[in-house]
């Protein structure tokens, strides 16, 4: 959500940057929170006015009582009573125009950074480096499910039986693998000054809409029947929850975090042949950053966090390139996006599996995260990135580390955590 000062003062510039990200449909908004701003400002005025009278008015109550002038003073506390009952309708206006008001507002879409490039939608989107050489070896590569299927390690079809369409049991080496690079993701991020934690994976509905916008919270979420209650789709949504209502001291800036969570997503519309294996599913795990910081340090600190993806993929010996994402395919609430694809070999294409963004203070302001300045208090800037998400971190490392004879070699790095093997040899 951006500040309702930009809009009186800049509306052109709010109505310009709709008209990037391609939402015509909106600019209408604009335009109704300014009429609505002017009668909740007029409202607020004559509230004002409705009050300084009151208190004048009942001083002279007091002083009639005084003096015993007792009917005097009765004529005047009714006079008191009708300005109380019109002081109580303001405030119903008041609170009609403030709600209306946040409405639109949540619907507008944040200022978007003017490095972001135009375009419709994810087919603009651009590519910006690449990281590794993306090979295709002389042998076949076997779809990734195929390829679990031989070391015993992937069940989908009981998984359908116990959960429904969507859902799989890891088994075996392979769990162990997906396993070996949350737990490696998680301790790259500590060695990079991140602190760990898990959160509640689980988060009320004032925390979703405050961390993104309606349109991805009814795509995404999982409502819990009969409370208040969402399931996760990113622990972001959480981690940064943390921090609703909070005043941050600027000593503790900034707050640089790493999650571990399980995600759910309803992911709408997945099918295809892709969809057969583990691209799409409606449970997985995943390793998050977050940072919260001063707002002239977030492009320094989106610059570092999408960098730290681009280097633990690069561990794990698969190439990756940057793409950064166009003004259609940009969420409401980022200010700049860029997704970190890995490349298939069997696929002979990238496919994304990390997402950087800067939001700037749009989360700060819906959740009332602050830090406390000389000139007051302040909104902060929040950003997120994904370090490594499974399965498809795993599907990318099986892929760039599978060999003819059907191995699959351990990337150097997770062999600790693997009980120190180089290799996993299929069963089948």
């Amino acid at each position: 959500m951006i500040d309702i000062k930009l809009i009186r003062e800049n509306p052109e510039l709010v109505k310009e940057n709709i008209k990037k990200k391609f939402q015509d449909h909106k600019l209408v908004l604009v335009d109704e929170v300014i009429e609505l701003d002017k009668k909740n400002r007029e409202a607020k005025l004559n509230g004002d006015n409705l009050r300084a009278e009151r208190k004048k008015m009942s001083e002279q109550v007091g002083q009639l009582m005084k003096s015993g002038l007792k009917d005097e003073a009765e004529k005047i506390r009714q006079e008191v009573q009708k300005l109380n009952d019109a002081l109580k309708e303001n405030e119903d206006l008041e609170e009609k125009y403030s709600e209306e008001i946040k409405t639109r507002m949540m619907k507008i879409p944040n200022i978007m950074d003017a490095s972001v490039p135009i375009g419709k939608d994810d087919s603009e989107n651009v590519e910006v480096e690449r990281f590794g050489e993306p090979t295709v070896p002389s042998y076949e590569i076997p779809y990734h499910a195929d390829i679990l299927e031989r070391f015993n390690g992937l069940d989908k079809e009981s998984a359908g039986r116990t959960s429904g369409v969507g859902f799989y049991y890891l088994i075996g080496d392979i769990a162990r693998l997906h396993e070996a690079m949350l737990a490696f993701a998680r301790d790259y991020m500590i060695d990079n000054g991140f602190t760990y934690c898990i959160p509640p994976f689980m988060i009320r509905s004032d925390v979703v809409t405050g961390v993104m916008s309606f349109e991805e919270m009814d795509a995404m979420m999982y409502k819990i029947e009969g409370e208040d209650l969402f399931l996760i789709g990113t622990s972001e949504h959480s981690m940064i929850g943390r921090f609703k209502n909070q005043i941050i001291k600027k000593e503790d800036l900034p707050i640089t975090m790493t999650s571990y969570s399980p995600c759910f997503r309803k992911e709408i519309g997945s099918h295809g042949l892709e969809e057969r294996g583990l691209y799409r599913v409606h449970q997985f795990e995943k390793q998050e950053m977050i940072v919260l910081c001063e707002p002239e340090d977030s492009m320094n600190w989106y610059n570092k966090m999408k960098n730290l993806s681009i280097e633990l993929f690069r561990k794990f010996n698969v190439p990756v390139r940057q793409l950064d994402c166009c003004s259609g395919d940009l969420a409401d609430l980022k200010v700049k996006s860029c997704d970190i694809e890995a490349w298939s070999p069997r696929q002979q294409k990238y496919f994304e599996v990390c997402s950087c963004s800067t939001l700037g203070d749009a989360q700060a302001r819906r959740l009332g995260i602050r830090a406390k300045g000389e000139k007051g208090n302040y909104f902060l800037h929040t950003l997120n990135n994904t370090v490594v998400a499974t399965p498809r971190g795993l599907i990318a490392v099986i892929e760039n580390n599978y060999n003819e004879d059907g191995s699959i070699t351990v990337p150097e790095v997770l062999r600790p955590y693997m009980g120190g093997k180089e290799k996993l040899i299929p069963v089948k």
